[in-house]
């Protein structure tokens, strides 16, 4: 199967699970997000190996950026985890990211795609995204054990 890729300024966007920097992606998301601070490093991986996860890659390879579908890839998705690391925003490599999730081959078919965000509002609203239509039919329950002290409450 070949990957799902996208390009920009000498950036590869690609959904090549074998080119995922691990130890980064756990590093970002447990220290520098807002919504997985402390997260395990198991954590990190188990969500990674069961989910679509698209790479962002600077020019000498690094990885810089992630966005992670989960999905049944039939009728559903939420997208999570994406961030571009800070030197490396400004750019347009955000915009480039989100193309490259919804042009995805595997969530073609769905019918909803959802999201939280607390600061990139702008960001999802240029592809689309919009506030719940209907939010009081929506529910949620958290497990606030499962989530490193503070973390629950986003």
């Amino acid at each position: 199967m070949s990957a799902h890729e996208a390009s920009q300024s000498g950036y590869l966007i690609t959904d090549d699970r074998t080119r995922l920097d691990r130890p980064a992606i756990h590093r970002y998301l447990s220290t520098e997000s807002y919504w997985a601070k402390g997260v395990s490093r198991e954590t990190v991986d188990r969500s990674l190996d069961n989910s679509i996860c698209l790479g962002v890659y600077s020019p000498v390879g690094e990885q810089v950026g992630l966005a992670r579908i989960i999905t049944d890839c039939a009728t559903f998705a939420y997208l999570c985890d994406v961030f571009i690391l800070e030197n490396h925003r400004g750019q347009g490599l955000g915009k480039t990211l989100i193309q490259a999730v919804l042009s995805h081959p595997a969530i073609q078919t769905v019918r909803r795609m959802t999201l939280a965000t607390h600061d990139a509002h702008g960001l999802y609203a240029g592809f689309g995204f919009k506030p719940v239509a209907e939010p009081e039919k929506h529910m949620e329950k958290r497990f606030p054990a499962n989530y490193p002290s503070g973390v629950a409450k986003h």
